[in-house]
């Protein structure tokens, strides 16, 4: 049965205070104690309260809704296993912004309004303000998960409007680069990378894989047959199956110290990523020619057969979009001739935007654009609607065209003309 014990201060100037402490048994026969309370009563009285939680399964430690949340945030990081580059934006925000604020702040201290006012208060784009303060939440459930706390505080709260002079917005302002390229200016960039490296950018714009999941394509993935039955017969088309990624990220121990950069193959982000992208004709004889002569298991490497780093793929697609003066010979480099711009800013990203554009712009039925570039169809309707081979064919008649219009206004009747792959990967 809880008690009280009398506690007097003996500190200087405090004249000898008197306070009471409760003492209870805890669920582990050992015995809690709690300091604080004016009267013996008060603190009997919370003793046997904390005692008849744990009769019944209620109860929760003090001492663990006290806990710093830095350190139960180190728990919930160690106790986790989701893809590692999950694992390495939650530590991203966890150390830039979360835990500069908060680490040492108990888990019982937390409350909405507090993180609500430091949420406005972040210099940041919009979407990583979310992001934080999902984690936040996320975190929070864990400690209720755990017993650490009864309720999240934060379970279900939106932030208000970010009205912070300081906001970065997410979405381009007027005058910033554009975030789709024009058909003619993807066949241009392709046709200046040639045809080993030109059909990355080419295929990420007409079929909209992610950059993991598109240097993750292994060969034996790549232009299978879609069989299905459609109009007494069968729809056939070539695809690309998507179900894993190279992933690239810096690794994390279970404390969060940082372990070095890792690449390896990953499922992709969630579900709806794993999926069949149908093939467009010209496409697909493009990427057979390719896997004729192509020595390597992925589609989509470096001419010496490793998978392309972010960094050394920025700085080979950087001057075939945005141009380059010309460097004359010398000793150990080769001449380059001059290139004009031919789109500022061109990515892996915003091809993979365009990708989805040119779908809105031939008519894609909502269904089977969300299907091929891998996203979740919202609503009921993501539930009873399917793709089928009508919608399908319609789809790749309308890639076909936007690249046979754009081959037309460029005046081209090839893609690559005079180059091969032996003379590109000597020239890399």
């Amino acid at each position: 049965m809880a008690y009280a014990e009398k506690r007097v201060s003996t500190a200087k100037g405090s004249k000898g205070k008197v306070s009471w402490r409760a003492r209870y048994k805890k669920p582990d026969g050992t015995w809690g104690s709690e300091p604080g309370f004016p009267t013996k009563k008060t603190a009997e009285n919370w003793g046997d309260e904390q005692e008849a939680a744990m009769r019944s399964g209620r109860w929760l430690d003090p001492d663990l809704m006290r806990t710093p949340f830095g350190v139960f945030a180190r728990k919930w990081m160690a106790s986790q296993s989701p893809r590692g580059r999950t694992v390495m934006n939650r530590w991203e925000r966890l150390d830039t912004h979360i835990l500069p604020k908060w680490e040492h702040t108990p888990l019982i201290a937390f409350n909405w309004f507090d993180v609500d006012a430091w949420a406005r208060s972040l210099a940041c784009a919009e979407s990583t303000v979310k992001d934080c303060t999902g984690l936040l939440s996320l975190i929070l459930t864990g400690a209720v998960d755990a017993k650490y706390l009864s309720v999240n505080p934060l379970y279900g709260r939106r932030s208000s409007t970010n009205t912070s002079a300081a906001t970065v917005p997410d979405q381009p302002t007027a005058g910033e680069v554009q975030q789709w390229a024009p058909p003619e200016a993807v066949l241009q960039v392709a046709r200046r990378l040639g045809p080993v490296n030109g059909l990355l950018p080419l295929t990420t714009a007409f079929l909209g894989p992610r950059w993991g999941e598109g240097i993750g394509l292994h060969r034996a993935k790549t232009l299978l047959q879609r069989r299905e039955p459609y109009n007494g017969g069968w729809f056939e088309c070539p695809i690309l199956r998507i179900d894993v990624e190279v992933a690239e990220y810096v690794g994390r121990g279970a404390d969060g110290s940082k372990q070095g950069v890792v690449r390896r193959l990953e499922p992709p982000k969630n579900k709806w990523s794993v999926r069949d992208i149908d093939v467009p004709p010209f496409l697909a004889d493009l990427l057979a020619r390719h896997l004729a002569t192509w020595p390597h298991p992925y589609v989509f490497m470096t001419p010496s057969g490793t998978w392309w780093w972010r960094n050394a793929w920025w700085e080979l697609m950087r001057p075939a979009a945005d141009g380059r003066p010309a460097r004359p010979k010398a000793r150990g480099r080769a001449v380059k001739e001059a290139w004009d711009p031919i789109m500022h800013g061109m990515t892996m990203r915003r091809l993979r935007h365009t990708h989805d554009t040119y779908q809105a712009q031939i008519g894609v039925h909502p269904v089977l654009a969300f299907e091929q570039a891998g996203h979740r169809y919202p609503g009921i309707k993501g539930t009873y609607q399917h793709p089928t081979p009508k919608m399908r064919q319609q789809r790749l008649d309308g890639l076909q065209e936007v690249f046979e219009q754009a081959m037309r206004n460029l005046g081209w009747r090839a893609l690559w003309e005079s180059e091969d792959s032996a003379k590109f990967a000597s020239q890399s």
